[in-house]
């Protein structure tokens, strides 16, 4: 007889946590997994589909402009927020079914409920008060937005997970933050039709990309909403209705919706991390090594609460190599070097590999080939639109070491070429690639000479 009543025990019911015990069931291991929410995570249930699913209704406003210069006549459109909220929850409660189910057929047994960690095998269940004893256990519970500056009144704003929850449009929106998360929201917000302002206090968005790309996202955005750079809040007071939000350079900004998405952090307190001497870094994160195993051989950590690559598709890997690695017989590193990646604002952004000020420093002379230029559907439209392709290219090795779009389905492109990326292709590879006319992504097997090439710092 076993002394543990689970070979693994998973707290977490998010992407990383549910692809970590279906494979691991499937390997033959006896399974339990606690979610205190609902299963599904942040990117499922408050996070990436629902967005994704408000940037596909605010892009419709520009479809529906764009109509007129091809012969189209449609009457002014009108938007209904109520519809869209009603579709889009119940979209996503159609999925959390489904992940529900897939883990049931699996053999993985459902707790909804917290637990939290007892000793190095054993888990308390809170709400039924079982304590489980399991021979693994995999923390999974992801990240949750934090209210930062904490200024006067920032209690008055809302976070990323509250903004799904709103009843109405706001007529005016103050987004605060840089990120992903930001950009993203703000970019609906403007779409759909609310009188948006971006603040940030960095002087310029999306720090760690481009710096061709972070520019050419601030001028569209420059022209879609108002953006302000380099910027504080103070704090936020409610007055005749609204919101005054107080800026460092003394302005107001009246608003009847603030959403704070400066950042996230691990959700590990009241975990019992403590209990078996797991201390979280700096950042509030499970330290783990190249396999998610933390300090305490028998506790594993993947997803954003190890803050090692905070995407989805990274989660998801990191489970199941841990499935793999541990069940499977098949031990598997995560590499969380090259990570293709899409940020849905409007233009969309597709990147893998790394930046040019980056990659200077890697690989010392680089050549860079780059394409402005406005596309097809927008010569009929009218409207003023630019696409930015750009591809990096390790001189030494004819690598190509990072790829960079800015424009319509850049996110569908990047993909495919992350693939060509991983696999190591060179400019040469690129060049030989036959073009597939008329696209713009035939931009990136067209691109002959480069537009400079790139020295190492102190070389002339």
């Amino acid at each position: 007889m076993s002394d543990f009543d689970v070979d693994l025990f998973v707290i977490g019911g998010g992407s990383g946590g549910v692809r970590a015990a279906r494979i691991a069931a499937g390997y033959g291991a006896k399974v339990m997994l606690a979610e205190e929410y609902r299963v599904g995570g942040t990117c499922v249930i408050r996070g990436c589909v629902p967005k994704k699913l408000m940037v596909y209704a605010g892009r419709f406003a520009d479809e529906f402009e764009d109509a007129a210069g091809f012969g189209w006549t449609v009457e002014k459109p009108r938007f209904d927020w109520a519809t869209l909220k009603r579709r889009r929850d119940a979209e996503v409660t159609r999925l959390e079914g489904i992940y529900d189910t897939n883990l049931i057929r699996a053999g993985v047994e459902i707790a909804p409920e917290r637990a939290v960690i007892e000793d190095p095998h054993t888990v308390r269940l809170l709400t039924s008060g079982r304590t489980i004893r399991a021979e693994r256990i995999l923390v999974a519970v992801g990240a949750h937005p934090v209210k930062e500056p904490a200024v006067p009144g920032i209690g008055l704003a809302i976070t990323s997970n509250e903004v799904f929850e709103l009843e109405s449009l706001p007529e005016r929106i103050l987004v605060i933050g840089g990120g992903y998360i930001a950009v993203e929201f703000a970019g609906v917000f403007a779409a759909l039709g609310s009188a948006t302002t971006l603040l940030h206090r960095g002087a310029g968005l999306l720090r760690g990309f481009d710096d061709e790309v972070r520019d050419a996202l601030a001028e569209a955005y420059s022209h879609r909403m108002d953006l302000r750079l380099g910027r504080t809040l103070t704090g936020i007071e409610r007055r005749d209705g609204a919101l005054c939000a107080r800026l460092d350079d003394g302005s107001e900004i009246r608003v009847d919706q603030v959403l704070i998405a400066t950042g996230r952090k691990p959700n590990v307190a009241g975990l019992g991390l403590d209990r078996v001497g797991i201390e979280v870094d700096a950042a509030g994160a499970i330290p783990v090594d190249a396999y998610s195993q933390t300090k305490v051989p028998s506790i594993y950590a993947v997803g954003d609460v190890t803050n090692r690559a905070n995407l989805t598709p990274v989660a998801i890997r990191e489970g199941h190599a841990f499935a793999d690695t541990v069940y499977g017989g098949k031990p598997t590193c995560v590499d969380h070097h090259l990570i293709p990646t899409a940020v849905f604002s409007t233009p969309e952004i597709g990147v893998v590999g790394h930046s040019e000020a980056v990659a200077r420093e890697l690989y010392g002379t680089i050549d860079v080939y780059k394409a402005r230029f406005r596309p097809m559907k927008a010569t009929l439209s009218g409207r003023d639109e630019r696409i930015l392709m750009k591809v990096i290219v390790a001189c030494a090795t004819d690598r190509v070491v990072g790829v960079h779009i800015v424009g319509h389905d850049a996110g569908e492109v990047i993909q495919a070429v992350g693939i060509a990326v991983t696999m190591g292709a060179t400019k040469a590879d690129f060049d030989r690639t036959i073009a597939v006319h008329p696209t713009a992504a035939e931009e990136l097997v067209t691109l002959r000479v480069p537009e400079v090439t790139k020295h190492p710092v102190g070389v002339g």
